[in-house]
């Protein structure tokens, strides 16, 4: 837990659904804390809201790659208004910000002044032996307010937000209005057009889907909507116009609040609270497929959520509080309060990093997001430092996310002997786009990328006592294997996952790895009864394990590279040896290289290697587990947290950071996080308990979704080059529709793009920053199937059919993919004589545009999975 000491308050809570009692521990061993940024809302990369002032008032919430996603409290006491969340109106106090405290999954604030004590509770039920409850994308946010000097005071608390949190860009339509729901007063707000899955990439926010906030009826509460501004200046709530309906308007300008009015207000806190909610309907796009929210699985809607959210309010509020102080006692247990407030924090951001979706057969997959530095999704080597905190909380959770992975690693689509690096960009698992793709060896990680699925997939086998899990995949496991074996010891050149330092050829960590992997290999070996090949690996990653020891030393520690002599890495892949038991390398190892590194620390850590003072936060965590040694592993930590402390940006916690002066140098709110979770996996009892209070007991997982067949009907340049009028100069309004006349356009073949652009097939030379292109189709004889467009971007594109806008796509592609058309659009078609039109634009890097029709057909999935070994016998 963590907690800026200032002023500990000890309130009993009067919660709407009956009385609770809630004792702030004012005894815990703790100095003032404030992280660089808080956890409000922390559910998915989407609806993911965060403080980043030091007082809840100092700064307007905001999305985890820093735009503006407004909440706002306020309180009025005795007729005089106070900020309690927000940063405006300016003109309006801030009540007096007393203590925070960040714990698992609950971010706690507490305040004094005018005569009232006041504690605002964000709680994000992320309780993961059930992973249902996991997934609901909730959080309760709840006031609670008491007299402080024996005189009561007439309180009245608004909660509101800005319609920001449903769309991208603040100029998007929303549209905003007061639901009445079985005893919940609830109001919904969602974008005008519902673009569902339509973008991909990184610094992107959701803009389908509808964001609600809803509360007890009984607490009588008072909902609005209309003017976000407006609202906000009405210092008296009493004032404010009850508007049930408001939009389309700009999603900056449009917002909702809910009133309540707390009446007379004694010694007794009297407690309320609202449900943030948001339904996206569809979350990720795997294989083309769009998959729903694994809470969605079994029919459950946005009403249902609601009503489940306000029934299980209070339980839920109790078991987050044991969960958390089960937690944190666990942390500190393992590594003092340093790591209690580390292990506090990261916890939340790990989990909203990714999305909980259901497969074909209801099973739960995880996909985590490459936040602020690619937005890939399922990628190898961000999930292998995620996996800690994953692989604690027990097998379902650590499958969810090697599922998915390791059904597209198996398909026929990946052609490598090494393992993938990604599955696309999220939220659109459709392959791998990182370096070569699916096309070449280029820039790919295959050494790293292969150790790091071998070593998990023993992890798992550990969890569970057998190898059921991996049958499925053993093909490809000796396949990376049998790829470690030849290439791994001494990697060529190549990209690892610190891959911001560059290719680097003879990586002894990289070669490390490699030899963990092959002994994982061969412990997966040995547990599935194949005792020859146990043997047979066992002893080439012990002959491995021996030549690393001798050609990389470096008297007092290990090198950065074989051939390199005079220079050191952090070794941090060593740790999977004492995590699985491997006992490939000697205590002494560990040690030398621990000596090392501890005279090597700079004021705010230990640099990620010689070559240069950044370091990375989740690998100084699996190094200092190297040794096993309590003192080893605080002495380690605490220059970490002094960055979290004192560090000058305020953004959420970030993993790549400048040991020398505490400055970030790149990434985050990112899941890798999740390995400051490793010091738990080291102790096996701890790991156990934990592991074994799994409910969700996931089996059975749905076969990889069969890719849609693309029956054209308006050809690719991919296919057949087309003959399209195209110009690079603004072109006057009313250049998408089917009667403007292009006859002044210049002509040329399909499609349109730089050379070198990753999967493109240019016909036209483009090199400008913006493009404007046009072609006329007929569509006669069109079957049943869905029509999609297809396309290939790079980067952002508007694409009309007859003068109505079919699809805005943001980011790029690095293949054709199929794309959903508006219903608007597609009512426009008709049998002859229609006009495709295409907005590009271009701001770094290479760039193509190219846009086709096509019928999909969607082949039926297969339902039967198979039923690991140990869910069988469960």
């Amino acid at each position: 837990m963590l907690r800026s000491q200032m002023k500990c308050v000890s309130i009993a809570v009067l919660a709407a659904a009956g009385v609770l009692s809630a004792v702030i521990d004012c005894n815990a061993d703790t100095s003032r804390f404030t992280p660089p940024a808080t956890p409000l809302v922390a559910c998915d990369p989407y609806f993911s809201i965060w403080s980043t002032g030091r007082a809840l008032t100092d700064a307007e919430t905001t999305h985890w790659t820093g735009k503006q996603h407004r909440l706002g409290a306020q309180l009025r006491i005795d007729g005089e208004t106070y900020r309690l969340m927000g940063a405006t109106p300016e003109a309006l106090p801030a009540l007096s910000q007393t203590d925070q405290e960040v714990t698992p999954t609950q971010s706690i604030y507490h305040f004094a002044g005018a005569g009232v004590q006041v504690t605002l509770r964000f709680t994000t039920p992320a309780l993961p032996e059930d992973i249902d409850l996991l997934s609901r994308p909730i959080t309760y946010v709840t006031c609670d307010v008491a007299s402080s000097d024996g005189e009561s005071h007439d309180v009245t608390l608004r909660i509101d937000a800005s319609a920001e949190i449903c769309v991208d860009r603040p100029e998007q339509q929303a549209t905003a209005s007061v639901e009445s729901l079985d005893g919940l007063a609830v109001v919904k707000i969602g974008s005008v057009d519902q673009a569902v899955l339509q973008k991909q990439g990184d610094d992107l926010r959701i803009d389908w889907g509808y964001f609600y906030i809803a509360a007890p009826r009984d607490a009588k509460p008072r909902a609005e909507v209309g003017g976000f501004g407006a609202m906000r200046e009405a210092s008296d709530a009493s004032r404010a116009t009850a508007v049930e309906q408001a939009g389309p308007d700009a999603a900056g300008d449009l917002g909702a609040a809910i009133t309540f009015e707390l009446g007379s207000v004694g010694k007794t806190a009297v407690s309320r609270y609202v449900v943030l909610a948001y339904d996206d309907e569809y979350s990720i796009e795997f294989m083309q497929k769009q998959l729903r929210p694994y809470w969605r699985r079994n029919g459950l809607d946005a009403e249902g959520l609601l009503r489940e959210a306000s029934r299980d309010y209070a339980a839920l509020l109790k078991r987050c509080d044991a969960f958390d102080r089960e937690l944190t006692g666990d942390l500190r247990e393992a590594g003092g309060e340093d790591y209690a407030i580390l292990g506090s924090l990261a916890y939340r951001q790990c989990l909203a990093a990714g999305k909980f979706v259901a497969d074909e057969n209801g099973q739960p997959l995880q996909f985590c997001k490459e936040n602020h530095s690619n937005g890939c999704i399922g990628t190898s080597d961000v999930f292998y430092p995620m996996a800690p905190q994953f692989f604690l909380f027990g097998p379902s959770m650590a499958k969810s996310f090697l599922v998915p992975f390791m059904e597209y690693a198996s398909s026929n689509r990946w052609k490598f002997p090494f393992a993938p690096h990604d599955l696309g960009t999220y939220p659109k698992a459709n392959g791998q786009v990182y370096g070569g793709g699916e096309r070449s060896e280029e820039n790919q990680m295959p050494v790293e990328e292969s150790g790091n699925m071998l070593l998990l997939m023993a992890a798992v086998a550990q969890i569970e006592g057998d190898v059921g899990f991996s049958e499925k995949y053993w093909p490809k496991l000796q396949q990376w294997a049998e790829y470690l074996r030849e290439e791994g010891f001494d990697p060529d050149n190549q990209l690892c996952t610190d891959d911001f330092g560059g290719h680097l050829a003879h990586n002894v960590n990289l070669s490390a790895k490699a030899i963990c992997g092959l002994g994982a290999y061969a412990k997966l070996c040995e547990m599935r009864g194949d005792d020859a090949q146990a043997r047979e690996y066992r002893t080439v990653a012990k002959e491995f394990a021996a030549r690393w020891i001798k050609e990389a030393d470096d008297g007092d520690h290990y090198r950065l590279t074989f051939d390199r002599p005079g220079t050191w890495s952090q070794k941090y892949n060593l740790v999977w040896d004492r995590v699985l038991n491997l006992d490939l390398f000697s205590e002494e190892v560990f040690e030398k290289e621990m000596r090392h590194y501890r005279s090597l620390q700079n004021r705010y850590g230990l640099p990620l290697d010689s070559r240069h003072a950044y370091t990375k936060l989740d690998w100084v965590l699996w190094t200092a587990c190297l040794t096993g040694d309590d003192e080893d592993f605080r002495a380690l930590l605490a220059p970490v947290v002094d960055f979290l402390r004192e560090t000058p940006d305020r953004s959420p916690m970030t993993d790549w950071y400048r040991t020398e002066n505490a400055t970030k140098v790149g990434f985050t709110a990112r899941p890798v996080v999740g390995g400051v979770f490793m010091r738990m996996l080291c102790d096996s009892d701890v790991w156990s308990k934990w592991s074994k209070r799994d409910q969700t007991q996931a089996e059975d997982y749905a076969t990889l979704p069969p890719a849609p067949v693309l029956h054209e009907l308006v050809a690719t340049a991919d296919s057949k080059p087309s003959t399209c009028r195209y110009t690079t100069t603004k072109p006057m309004d009313g250049w998408q529709s089917s009667s403007f006349d292009d006859k002044s356009w210049k002509e040329g073949k399909s499609g349109f793009g730089a050379k070198g652009t990753p999967g493109a097939k240019i016909g036209v030379n483009w090199e400008s920053r913006d493009i404007w292109v046009r072609r006329h189709f007929d569509l006669p004889g069109r079957s049943e199937r869905p029509l999609r467009l297809v396309v290939h971007h790079d980067e952002q594109a508007e694409i009309y059919l007859n003068g109505v806008l079919a699809a805005t796509l943001t980011g790029y592609t690095t293949r054709y993919e199929a794309v959903t058309i508006r219903d608007e659009a597609l009512a426009a078609l008709r049998p002859t004589g229609n006009t495709l039109a295409v907005h590009c634009r271009n701001s770094t890097g290479g760039q193509f545009i190219d846009v086709g029709l096509a019928e999909v057909e969607f082949p039926r999935a297969e339902r039967a999975r198979f039923a690991t070994t140990s869910s069988a016998t469960k």
